[in-house]
């Protein structure tokens, strides 16, 4: 089955590097370089909800949990797994990450492509929600 997937860094070669893979596999992917792109791409009438969403936390401007605050508030991508995409890996980001309910947790650092998309496949099939560190 193939999925959209919403990718959200700042950091253009790892945007490149995931969405070759998401797409080699045959998924719809769309890249953002913030989360105001993104959130302005929620926020349109016509916008159709991803399956999933791969958010940064540390990017200019607005942060990856003030991206993933204004989904949760506004009740963007309802359908949407949100997985939490970042280097920083403290104990402290994990809990707020699920605070604000994210899906899952991927410390980049320590994950290969693959493993991002697979873990990314796994939680939107698992359909459950809590996050949880790689």
């Amino acid at each position: 089955m193939a999925y959209r997937i919403y990718l959200v860094d700042d950091d253009k070669f790892l945007l490149d590097l995931y969405s070759v893979k998401f797409r080699s596999a045959g998924h719809e992917v769309k890249v953002f370089g913030g989360g105001e792109d993104l959130l302005t791409a929620l926020r349109k009438e016509d916008a159709t909800d991803p399956d999933a969403i791969l958010l940064d936390i540390v990017m200019p401007g607005m942060s990856g949990f003030e991206t993933l605050e204004a989904i949760r508030k506004e009740q963007l991508a309802k359908g949407a797994k949100i997985v939490i995409l970042s280097n920083q890996g403290q104990d402290s980001d994990i809990e707020k990450a699920k605070q604000l309910a994210a899906d899952g947790y991927i410390i980049k650092a320590s994950a290969i492509p693959s493993e991002v998309f697979a873990e990314t496949l796994r939680t939107i099939e698992a359909g459950s929600s809590g996050a949880k560190s790689h």
